[in-house]
């Protein structure tokens, strides 16, 4: 379930990339007239942008970031291109695949061995 070497170092960077995608998707477009929704909003972005680069949560992270990206290609007014597909694609990928053994979620929920003891005649 969380896979080890190549693999786990291939989505632990799928894991920063979607981090970095989600926090390059918003950090761009929100102009507050208050300083402090300002520094929610950003502190916000920033722990769910550190959350899935640390693979914690992942798989609601991604839906979350999958929900945010396509709502950014809705509302926005700006032409569709690859960057705006890439938004959704690279958490979707990641919410199917997992996050890998080098995560804070293999760590909490990891492989875990049940010994049940034979049953008395």
């Amino acid at each position: 379930m969380f896979p080890q070497g190549g693999p786990g170092i291939g989505l632990l960077l799928l894991r920063l990339g979607a981090g970095g995608m989600f926090a390059l998707n918003l950090t761009h477009q929100f102009s507050f007239s208050s300083n402090a929704l300002h520094w929610f909003t950003m502190s916000l972005i920033g722990l769910i942008s550190l959350g899935l680069l640390l693979g914690f949560l992942t798989p609601i992270l991604t839906i979350f970031a999958c929900g945010v990206a396509v709502a950014n290609l809705v509302l926005a007014d700006h032409p569709i291109d690859v960057v705006h597909i890439l938004r959704i694609l690279i958490p979707a990928a990641l919410f199917f695949l997992g996050p890998g053994a080098y995560s804070v979620d293999a760590r909490l929920f990891g492989l875990r061995v049940t010994v049940v003891p034979p049953r008395k005649p």
